[in-house]
């Protein structure tokens, strides 16, 4: 599993809250990555730390999703969100698909929102203190020299994967930390999922 930052807690209980919402008015209906960033965003429009959340960095906010639903007894509400093009989860996705879309529809989630808070106050005291949150243009500067000098490692990113870069190092990681993170999410959920 891997160690959240405030940016995935923040966004992945934003998440929660959307596919909630989504499983109790659809009855467990799949919903894609892009559709499920705008559904959270409108249920948040000034939340901008969502508002800043692309889909390539959606994969550690639907382990927070899935950590969330484990922690408390619930069906995973992270099966409802699913690739553009295969309308079917993550390959990292473990379990019965079919299954647990049905489990997530039937579940009564009125105390999810009461669970959800204790839980991210839990979670954000677990980040480690090395990941100290800083603001965009500091990001963007640390960024761009880490760019400068390594190039090759940079040359097949798009718009999308430098802005959750960014995302990621005002949430405290490192540039190459960062890096890493978002090549490793871009086959599964880069723009084309």
């Amino acid at each position: 599993m891997v160690q959240f930052t405030f940016n995935d807690i923040a966004v992945g209980a934003r998440l929660v809250e959307a596919l909630v919402r989504q499983a109790a008015s659809l009855r467990g209906m799949p919903i894609t990555y892009g559709d499920l960033l705008t559904l959270a965003r409108s249920l948040h429009p000034k939340d901008e730390v969502l508002g800043r959340a692309v889909q390539v960095g959606i994969g550690p906010k639907l382990q927070f999703v899935e950590s969330f639903c484990a922690a408390h007894g619930h069906p995973n509400l992270a099966c409802l969100a699913v690739n553009r093009g295969t309308m079917l989860p993550a390959s990292v996705y473990r379990g019965d698909w079919e299954a647990d879309k049905r489990a997530v529809a039937d579940v009564d989630w009125r105390a999810a929102d009461a669970q959800l808070a204790a839980y991210v106050d839990a979670m954000r005291a677990k980040v480690p203190p090395r990941y100290k949150p800083r603001k965009e243009r500091p990001a963007d500067v640390a960024w761009y020299a880490y760019f400068c000098s390594h190039r090759a490692a940079c040359d097949k990113l798009t718009a999308e994967d430098k802005h959750e870069i960014i995302n990621q190092m005002m949430a405290g990681l490192d540039p190459e930390a960062a890096l890493v993170r978002v090549l490793a999410a871009k086959p599964e959920f880069g723009d084309a999922s």
